[in-house]
C-alpha cells in the first residue's frame, strides 16, 4: 500500500521560510519520481516541483530561485525548502507519486503567508 504523509505547513510572514517533508512508504523509493504540488482555495492542484530518481529537479517558473526539492533515499523522505514566501503561495501542498499506473496523493499540509 503506498503512503505518502506530509508535514510542517503552518502560518509565516511574508519573506519567510518554511520546510515541508513528506515520509513514503510502499513503494521502492529511489526508483520514483517525486512531486510537490499546491493548491490555492478555489483553484486548481498545480506541480510546483519534481526531482527525478537520479536527482534531477524542476521548478514551475513562480517558485524558481526560492523553493528547492530534495530527497533522501535512505529516510525514503522528499523535502521542499520554501524561503522569501509570498502571499500567493498560501494554500495546500501535496506530495505525489505516479507508480503501479496511478498517481498517488498525501493529505496535504497547509501553509499560509501573510503580508
Amino acid at each position: 500500500q503506498v503512503r505518502l504523509v506530509e508535514r510542517g505547513g503552518g502560518s509565516v510572514q511574508s519573506g519567510g521560510s518554511r520546510r515541508l517533508s513528506c515520509a513514503a512508504s510502499g513503494i521502492n523509493f529511489k526508483l520514483y519520481t517525486m512531486d510537490w504540488n499546491h493548491q490555492a482555495l478555489g483553484k486548481q492542484r498545480e506541480l510546483v516541483a519534481r526531482i527525478e530518481s537520479g536527482g534531477t529537479t524542476s521548478y514551475t517558473d513562480s517558485v524558481k530561485g526560492r523553493f528547492t526539492i530534495s530527497r533522501d533515499n535512505i529516510r525514503n523522505m522528499v523535502y521542499l525548502q520554501m524561503n522569501n514566501l509570498l502571499p500567493e503561495d498560501t494554500g495546500v501542498y501535496y506530495c505525489s507519486v505516479n507508480a503501479r499506473g496511478r498517481q498517488f496523493w498525501g493529505q496535504g499540509t497547509q501553509v499560509t503567508v501573510s503580508s
